[in-house]
């Protein structure tokens, strides 16, 4: 069960795309820090029901990075751009 205080961070990738994988380990690095506050979930942009999301929220290019259901990130950030931007979401 997902905790009301959880923020959903989540990534659209392909597996052919090097950023993305930057971009994972990144987040495999940074999240963990944070404990509970978030929760990744990873979208497969050119799966089905990821062309369907992508279309919907206008995704064109990955990696893209939404955090709470907007777009945080359509490259791979800074590392601490990541962080700054996780932290505005824990601070509210």
């Amino acid at each position: 069960m997902i905790d009301k205080n959880t923020v959903t961070v989540e990534m659209f990738y392909t597996l052919t795309c090097p950023n993305c994988k930057i971009l994972k380990k990144m987040l495999g690095e940074v999240l963990p820090q944070y404990g509970d506050k978030f929760q990744l979930k990873k979208s497969l942009a050119n799966s089905p029901m990821g062309m369907i999301r992508t279309m919907k929220l206008g995704i064109h290019s990955v990696p893209t990075l939404l955090i709470d259901n907007k777009i945080a990130f359509r490259s791979v950030p800074k590392k601490e751009e990541l962080i700054s931007t996780l932290n505005s979401f824990i601070n509210n």
